[in-house]
């Protein structure tokens, strides 16, 4: 058992866990302990590499799915599973919950085996080509209105990277325009389908989700609520700030910020937490992604205590995901202390170096091991 278990079970034994609040004379915050509804964890030495870091903040984590080759069946997802429990620090009680990968092949009966299982807790979609390992994405959102139905029957949640690849559209309303061309419809084909439209990066994603019914909820990542695209070009070209959906205009990121510390339950956190080798960021072909999973919890501190909301943050980090996906929310707890440190240039990889967002960089806020 970690010093941290043992912390937190020591506090809940002696009934001395507090209740999560913050004021300006505060030095520090504690919430329920939180889960992240959007994370890559890789595969194999990578895994083993970041693994540890989700697994000291998060008690849970749903696992993308775009591994080469992706996790498209029940098996696939279950041996998965097994590789990342394998990977996971002696004493660790981290879970994984696993996801589909959606393609023009996949049958209602895979549906049915994932709801079955016990440990898939939902399908992916990405549209072909749209982002890291996307190639095997649907490449037609129609074709799998069989799959849908069979998702809506059994309350499997669906998971949309929400953005359009056609050439002629421009790479900043990729958003804007999946949410009108193939959200908007999917919706009225499948009303009652569960849906979270993940990342979302602009206001109108914000106003879809906040206007449509209970059954659709929206992720945010902790680089959408704090930085706008000129992030990405300050002082030159930063690929560390690249992702995808990419970082969008200003007024996008304060009506995130806004809805984020809002205390709406239909949006909860999900870092989207992207490894990628520093000599695969740092390149001519920049991949797309922000490793924030090593800091992820003091980076969303700051956004909600920029907006002067940090008593909306255990909502939000704790509570709305786990109501949404109908699970029990986690009884343990985590401290978060006022404190200044540097987030360290690069942490170990395989075969490289991996640079975290703000590298190099101060933060305000510390997770309290």
């Amino acid at each position: 058992m970690s010093p941290r278990q043992r912390q937190i079970l020591t506090r809940i034994a002696t009934g001395t866990a507090r209740r999560a609040g913050y004021n300006q004379r505060m030095s520090e915050l504690t919430i329920t302990r939180p889960d992240d509804w959007h994370l890559h964890v890789r595969d194999g030495d990578a895994l083993k590499a970041v693994l540890p870091a989700t697994a000291c903040q998060f008690a849970r984590a749903i696992i993308m799915p775009n591994l080469k080759p992706p996790v498209r069946t029940v098996d696939d997802a279950l041996e998965y599973r097994q590789r990342i429990l394998d990977a996971l620090p002696i004493g660790s009680a981290f879970e994984p919950l696993m996801t589909l990968y959606l393609t023009d092949n996949t049958s209602p009966e895979e549906i049915v085996r994932a709801a079955m299982s016990g440990h898939v807790k939902a399908i992916k979609y990405y549209p072909a080509g749209a982002t890291t390992n996307s190639d095997f994405g649907v490449t037609d959102i129609r074709k799998c209105d069989a799959v849908f139905e069979a998702m809506q029957s059994i309350g499997l949640p669906l998971l949309l990277h929400g953005e359009v690849t056609d050439a002629e559209v421009d790479i900043f309303d990729r958003e804007q325009v999946f949410i009108e061309k193939h959200l908007i419809p999917l919706v009225s084909r499948f009303p009652k389908l569960r849906i979270v439209l993940e990342h979302i990066t602009t206001a109108s994603a914000a106003k879809f989700v906040l206007a449509a019914s209970e059954n659709i909820a929206a992720t945010i990542t902790p680089q959408h609520l704090l930085y706008s695209r000129n992030a990405i070009f300050k002082g030159g070209l930063r690929p560390h700030f690249y992702c995808l959906p990419v970082l969008k205009r200003e007024e996008h990121r304060v009506a995130l910020l806004k809805v984020a510390t809002s205390g709406n339950p239909k949006f909860f956190l999900g870092t989207d937490s992207a490894p990628h080798a520093r000599n695969t960021k740092e390149t001519s072909c920049c991949g797309a992604g922000c490793y924030t999973a090593l800091h992820a919890l003091e980076l969303y501190a700051e956004a909600f205590e920029s907006a002067g909301a940090l008593d909306k943050l255990e909502g939000f980090a704790s509570f709305y995901g786990a109501d949404f996906y109908r699970l029990p929310r986690n009884t343990g707890s985590i401290t978060l202390k006022k404190e200044n440190w540097t987030v360290p240039e690069e942490v170990t990889f395989p075969n490289s170096a991996l640079v975290p967002l703000r590298a190099g960089e101060q933060m305000r806020w510390r997770f309290a091991l």
